[in-house]
């Protein structure tokens, strides 16, 4: 497998390499990609930031299983996973609430996005969506906090309208399996059009089992992963019971459903307007790595899930296009959105099962316009007002007598409100005949919390009220310089902040065995600098090579760190001596890192790609520079994609390199304790995927992945990916 490893990489180097094709084609034309980065369409060729853009022809062939796999599998993206129903994108070392979630022109980062890791993009149905781009680097210029290591902007299908007299009537389903985790997905999406209504119904429900690992393991860790035992409620006792198949992960198993409801008025060519409903939900989500946690030779925990994971979004939105109004291009986006989760854990032995609930509710208003000056030259601008209101409730419950007593919450008791808003402005213009494209970049961004701790029954809080206010002033500056039409050559500086929400001014949690994070009222925001160069080159319309590099300088950086509550280090906290830490201000901490790519058209059934990511980051201290949690070790994808007819089939390798114990960051997120001693081994996988359209209304699909069966755990994760995993897709459209 080193071997292996080593030569992948040899051979990506040699190349320069990234990219992702989705059909092949006979040249490469560096203008043909259209994003909409900008709030408004416009081509990739001509921004200076790195862009991912994941088309819906990538997403139907890649037939993933989650929205965090759809990431995952772009090469570029590394995705953490505590649970198999879990998956936290990592954007240039960036995790959680500093990077940022959008869809359909709506925020999803709300004031509980905590700074671990995050599954909430896994309630984002893939199957729903148009496309997604992922934008890297700080963009707090249009997206104000939080958009610290990047943006992922997804976009869910839009209601298709009759061009004739007639309804455009369409229907769509699908049903997959897959063996790994004996998956069973169906889906379903109806579309009806007139000439100006437009009504889109999409669904889609997944039934997950425990996931199976893979069998082929290292021979120095041979029992790394291993599930050897689970626990059993047998004759009201806890029994912590054998595991006849360690390779099966038992605490894994979940099912979730989501529903997209669009509603599309054309009122005229030029106004638009668009109801969007989306929900998903799901069961009981085992926190996987908790379960497997053991304390005297003991399992921890008897019982560890997040109950059902509600997110419900409701949004208006008025496009207005040109000639209607004094702007070239305009859109009002109005959204509430209601979200629900909770916390479910009962210690080995202990029959009083601990409940913590936490219900969000966010209102929100973004204006966003673009106005050409002269043809060269286009202005956008834009304001956001966003409102969240968290409510935390907790309860302990006897499961012997169901009897419910009260427990600490895991936010304060007494309600937290926090509100953000903000105002911006943007400027490109095209010089030297549309050679040289200059734009800038400015905005002023407000953010108020306010928290009330209102019972101390359970902790000494010597404060009854959090309340801060912060602002930031940010900027870009970016130069794109197309000498020809093979060159792009960009250069981007761009400021970004992030203040701190009622997840790290308010929570009280265990992270793990032994500690307890504590609030701290006195945090500030954190603000990054950021630097990077890219270059793009086209040979012979066959060969396209690109290279990002950045350096990001994060002041008042936001960590983990020990800290002194009520002038004590250590204080008991359910039952359990832990040692006092908190959210603090660094002074200072870097990001730096290099991202290449590769997209080879060989013939015209054959193209090769490939992706390579490195990211080093530190914390400086007085003496040796600290490791910066979060950052994952050098990662990427290979592969070759050929299509001959109806048939397309692909062939790819994922891999990591190794993340020595060394470059862990022992106070932070980077969960040492699920890795080995040495940290977390590299790996590689091999992977086939195939896809066969028999007719216009019938498709089938096929994949083997990990055909090795290798056993690997991707950093910081707390579950085992997925072993040899056979996967067969039947879809049906009208």
């Amino acid at each position: 497998m080193k071997n292996s490893l080593k030569f992948i990489l040899l051979f990506l180097f040699a190349l320069n390499a990234t990219a992702q094709t989705d059909t092949l084609t006979k040249t490469i034309n560096l203008n043909e990609v259209v994003i909409s980065t900008g709030k408004f369409t416009e081509k990739k060729r001509e921004v200076p930031y790195q862009v991912q853009l994941i088309t819906p022809a990538k997403l139907r062939f890649d037939n993933n299983q989650t929205t965090a796999d759809v990431l995952l599998n772009t090469g570029n993206i590394f995705v953490q996973k505590s649970q198999m129903g879990g998956g936290s994108p990592v954007l240039r070392g960036f995790e959680a609430n500093r990077v940022l979630i959008v869809i359909d022109g709506v925020r999803l980062n709300n004031a509980i996005y905590r700074a671990g890791h995050l599954q909430n993009v896994i309630r984002i149905d893939n199957n729903m969506l148009d496309r997604a781009e992922v934008v890297f680097g700080p963009n707090s210029v249009l997206y104000g906090s939080d958009a610290l290591g990047g943006v992922m902007h997804f976009y869910s299908k839009t209601p298709h309208l009759s061009e004739n007299n007639k309804p455009a009537v369409n229907a769509g389903a699908y049903f997959r399996y897959a063996s790994a985790n004996n998956e069973k997905t169906g889906h379903l999406n109806f579309n009806f059009g007139t000439k100006k209504w437009g009504f889109l119904t999409s669904f889609t429900y997944s039934d997950f089992d425990d996931l199976r690992q893979g069998s082929n393991r290292r021979s120095d860790y041979p029992d790394f992963g291993k599930r050897l035992f689970y626990v059993e409620r047998i004759n009201n006792t806890d029994s912590a019971v054998v595991n006849k198949n360690p390779d099966k992960q038992a605490g894994t198993a979940y099912s979730q459903y989501d529903l997209l409801q669009k509603i599309r008025f054309q009122q005229n060519d030029r106004i638009n307007h668009t109801f969007n409903f989306q929900l998903s939900n799901t069961t009981n989500v085992p926190r996987y790595d908790r379960l497997t946690e053991t304390s005297g030779g003991l399992p921890r925990f008897a019982e560890w899930h997040y109950g059902p994971e509600k997110r419900l979004m409701a949004s208006y939105q008025l496009q207005l296009d040109k000639g209607v109004t004094r702007f070239t291009n305009a859109r009002l986006t109005l959204a509430y959105q209601n979200i629900t989760e909770s916390r479910n854990s009962r210690r080995f032995n202990n029959i009083n099962l601990r409940r913590q609930a936490e219900k969000v509710q966010v209102w929100s208003a973004n204006l966003d316009a673009s106005k050409n000056l002269a043809t060269n030259n286009t202005l956008r601008y834009g304001a956001e007002f966003t409102f969240n209101e968290v409510n935390s409730t907790a309860s302990s419950l006897d499961i012997t007598t169901n009897q419910v007593s009260a427990w600490n919450t895991r936010y304060p008791d007494g309600g937290s409100s926090y509100l953000t808003s903000g105002l911006y402005l943007t400027d490109q213009h095209r010089l030297a005949g549309g050679k040289l494209i200059a734009s800038a970049g400015l905005r002023f961004s407000f953010v108020h919390m306010k928290s009330k701790f209102e019972s101390k029954e359970f902790f000494p809080f010597p404060y009854s009220e959090a309340n801060q206010s912060n602002s930031a002033l940010n900027g870009n500056l970016g130069l794109v310089w197309l000498p020809a039409p093979t060159w792009k050559i960009s250069l981007l500086g761009a400021t970004g902040f992030r203040a701190p929400n009622v997840d790290d001014l308010g929570k009280l949690f265990d992270s793990q065995p032994g500690t307890v994070f504590v609030p701290n009222p006195n945090l500030k925001p954190e603000y990054a600098w950021n630097a990077e160069l890219g270059i793009t080159k086209n040979l012979f319309g066959k060969l396209q090579l690109e290279t990002t590099a950045f350096y990001t300088l994060l002041n008042n950086a936001i960590g983990a760190a020990p800290f002194a509550f009520n002038n004590q280090d250590t204080i008991e906290y359910d039952g359990v001596p832990s040692a006092v830490f908190a959210q603090v201000n660094n002074n200072s901490a870097y990001v730096a890192g290099v991202n290449a790519a590769m997209l080879f058209d060989v013939t015209g059934f054959l193209s090769l790609f490939g992706s390579v990511n490195y990211t080093y980051g530190r914390i400086n201290t007085d003496t040796t520079d600290y490791p910066l949690d979060h950052i994952p070790p050098i990662f990427g994808r290979a592969g070759a994609k050929l299509q001959f007819g109806m048939l397309k089939g692909e062939v790819f390798t994922l891999f990591n390199g190794w993340k020595r114990i060394e470059d862990y960051n022992l106070n932070g997120e980077d969960n040492q304790v699920y890795a080995t001693p040495d940290g977390m081994p590299a790996w590689f996988t091999l992977n086939l995927r195939t896809s066969y359209v028999v007719n216009k209304n019938f498709e089938i699909q096929a994949g083997i992945e990990n055909i090795l069966d290798a056993n690997y755990r991707l950093f910081a994760s707390g579950v085992s990916a997925p072993g040899r995993n056979f996967s067969i897709t039947l879809r049906g459209n009208l």
